[in-house]
């Protein structure tokens, strides 16, 4: 599979708003922006923007953000074993027989503890960020876990909702990631209506705050704060709480502030991170937890992230520099770290150390690089402003099948 930047986003904002019939100055009217954006994206002076300003963009063209960037659609394919495919993963969320009401798999389900140890098998993939893998793998898992469920009772179908609700959630983040986010929401769904039957208390919890961040992806914003805050009210923790209980009110708190940023609410960002940084140091120490961590570290790189996003990028630098113990987050967030890093960097214009964080990314999550939009763009627009035929970064934008 050929993962390509063309067309820019550029071209992609002009051709949408083509077709509805705008003229430069009424989109930018339209998502509150100054028109000089808007056109210097449109003639490729700039190459890329600002997640407030494309969410902007998205709301005023009637699009999803994922249709500005052009993040990769499918899976990347394998040289050996089963073949990943969006198609697999689309049909196992949403199965026709559902709907025809067909016999179930005549086949004997796995037994609780193997869909278990398939579940944890494939968040660690996750993790990694090894997209292939988790798309040739998750079909099966699902519909594994469902036909666990129908063929028992008792406590081991609620242990196999459970194992269906999470394994629904990892394919609602993966859609997500591939930018198919109606697909996700569905996947969403199905994991709530399978966690109400299931024996974990806390996965309508993880669910809400997995729709948060869909939602944000999406360009809900509102929706995506508005669910997050309202899972985060909902079980608020006293100041004896277990450390599980405050992880998860965390999560929610930094989920919101996600969609705050992209809202340029800068306030209610600081109270929410604020408030996230008070459960971390309640804990404190680094968990892991349904496959999201949480803990000082992640609030720390969740700062530096919120600075990138408000363009404080020499106090990003300086936070950066004072994460602790960050080899305790999973490759996919110290990758993620580490664009942040670059992105602070390029903005401030010192080229040589953002290719040298987007390098160290890469050596951390490599697959997960490929697919990562803000990464490709920025390596794009690096690219872009450097002169030279070969370089390093010529290399890394080869290695991600940048055209041009």
């Amino acid at each position: 599979m050929e993962l390509s930047e063309e067309p820019g986003i550029g071209e992609r904002i002009a051709r949408l708003r083509a077709r509805r019939k705008l003229t430069q100055e009424a989109l930018a009217e339209r998502a509150g922006l100054c028109v000089d954006i808007v056109r210097k994206l449109e003639q490729g002076v700039r190459r890329t923007a600002r997640l407030t300003t494309l969410n902007a963009l998205a709301r005023a063209l009637d699009v999803e953000p994922s249709a500005l960037v052009g993040q990769p659609a499918t899976f990347e394919g394998r040289t050996e074993g089963e073949q990943p495919s969006v198609l697999a993963l689309r049909q196992a969320v949403a199965p026709v027989s559902d709907l025809l009401g067909d016999d179930p798999d005549p086949e004997d389900p796995p037994g609780i503890a193997a869909l278990r140890a398939s579940l944890r098998s494939t968040e660690r993939i996750r993790r990694d960020g090894r997209m292939a893998e988790i798309g040739a793998l998750l079909p099966q898992l699902i519909r594994d876990a469902k036909a666990a469920a129908r063929a028992t009772t008792g406590a081991e179908a609620a242990a196999a909702h459970s194992v269906l609700a999470e394994a629904y959630q990892v394919a609602a983040t993966t859609l997500t990631a591939l930018g198919k986010e109606d697909a996700a929401f569905t996947a969403l769904e199905r994991s709530m209506s399978a966690a109400a039957q299931g024996d974990d208390p806390h996965l309508e919890t993880v669910g809400f705050s997995s729709l948060a961040w869909a939602l944000t992806k999406q360009g809900r914003l509102a929706d995506a704060e508005r669910v997050a805050l309202s899972a985060a009210e909902r079980i608020e923790p006293g100041f004896r709480s277990p450390p599980l209980e405050l992880a998860l009110w965390g999560i929610l708190l930094l989920r919101a502030a996600t969609a705050a940023v992209r809202l340029e609410r800068r306030d209610t960002v600081r109270d929410l991170l604020a408030m996230a940084s008070a459960a971390a140091a309640g804990i404190g120490t680094d968990r892991l937890d349904y496959a999201t961590p949480f803990g000082p570290t992640n609030v720390g790189v969740a700062r530096v992230n919120f600075l990138v996003e408000m363009e404080d990028s020499a106090e990003a630098l300086r936070t950066a520099r004072t994460v602790p113990e960050l080899q305790t987050l999973p490759p996919t967030w110290r990758a993620r770290f580490h664009v942040d890093r670059a992105l602070a960097l390029a903005d401030l214009h010192k080229d040589d150390g953002a290719l040298q964080a987007l390098l160290t990314a890469e050596r951390t999550a490599p697959e997960w690089m490929r697919y990562h939009s803000t990464s490709r763009r920025l390596v794009a627009d690096l690219r872009h402003r450097e002169r030279r035929r070969t370089s390093p970064l010529t290399e890394l934008a080869d290695r991600l099948d940048l055209d041009g």
